[in-house]
């Protein structure tokens, strides 16, 4: 698809000096004037950004080596399209905006909900920090299924290379949105994913983890029931609940690979190994660890009156490194 690289090398082209600009601003704004806990811990670190732009890389090249398999995949199911491509070109790429987005929201859903895709998912969540480099932080190994998701978009009609045009143009989008430096937008809030719903997303905040989990519109966590507000009372604290900060890149994306490979050599039967790979992060068969949302109901089950005590509690570190994000 000749075309569709041309026009993705455009978008690089437009999008990389508005992405040096921005971070650059947001640069200068942290060192300008730190607010909140930036005085203490500031947005940006030399290690985290490194580590942010070596995981785009790792993720860039996977995505390269692995295009010509997952676009011949693309091809062949739009072969089997049941579904008449709309004519009106406005119609069409409004339809197919909207069903990425929604797409979207379904792999983010399950590599939050599946321990599987969530050791890949994870680095994504990793950092501690929180600004617009985070958004770059990728995961690396998406590359190889996210175009699964992509597939029953071919079958009604959709064009493989407009597939992926759109998901590049989004992938914009999706970067500017990891900011601490814009509030909340007002009307905007109830339409598309503002920075506040994405700090939401990435913080560990019981209250907050597994929220939030679209692109570009935030509809669809209000439709499933995954949307949550940032709260003025209780602000976000980024990162996992076991840090990987200072552990260096091979562990940042291998850690939770780790230990589910330590949960199998567990003396388990098959069934039970099975459930430790494709249940959601945080599950053990006894209940010795906790899910986002066994946290969750313990957090709505405390008596509100404790004045955010019951928080700190629930956010004590988790002594296994498969624990829920604390965190798409």
């Amino acid at each position: 698809m000749p075309g569709t690289y041309d026009f993705e090398d455009l978008i690089l082209k437009l999008s990389t000096p508005f992405y040096i600009c921005l971070i650059g601003l947001e640069i200068f704004l942290t060192h300008k004037t730190p607010h909140g806990e930036l005085a203490e811990r500031p947005a940006y670190s030399f290690r985290d950004t490194f580590t942010n732009a070596a995981l785009m890389l790792l993720n860039g090249g996977i995505d390269l080596l692995f295009r010509a398999a997952y676009i011949s995949v693309l091809i062949w199911f739009y072969n089997f399209s049941f579904v008449e491509p709309i004519s009106n070109p406005a119609m069409y790429w409004l339809a197919l905006f909207l069903a990425e987005d929604l797409a979207f929201y379904t792999l983010h859903y399950v590599d939050h909900h599946c321990r599987l895709f969530w050791a890949v998912h994870v680095t994504h969540h990793s950092s501690e920090h929180f600004n617009l480099t985070t958004g770059f932080r990728s995961s690396v190994f998406q590359p190889l299924y996210r175009f699964i998701y992509f597939i029953p978009l071919t079958l009604v009609g959709f064009n493989p290379a407009d597939i992926i045009v759109m998901y590049s143009i989004t992938q914009i989008y999706g970067i500017i949105v990891h900011t601490e430096y814009v509030g909340k937008l007002g009307w905007l809030e109830y339409i598309f994913v503002t920075p506040s719903h994405h700090r939401v997303h990435h913080a560990s905040n019981v209250r907050y983890l597994d929220k939030n989990m679209g692109m570009c519109l935030i509809i669809w966590d209000h439709i499933f029931g995954t949307f949550q507000e940032e709260l003025p009372t209780e602000p976000p604290r980024y990162g996992l609940t076991k840090s990987t900060e200072q552990q260096g890149l091979s562990q940042t994306v291998f850690h939770e690979w780790k230990a589910i490979g330590e949960d199998f050599k567990q003396p388990v039967d098959f069934k039970t190994k099975l459930k430790y790979l494709l249940k959601a992060p945080g599950w053990s068969p006894d209940g010795s660890r906790e899910t986002s949302k066994d946290l969750q109901k313990k957090l709505a089950a405390m008596p509100s009156a404790v004045g955010g005590q019951e928080e700190r509690h629930l956010n004590a570190p988790i002594p296994v490194i498969s624990a829920p994000k604390i965190s798409k």
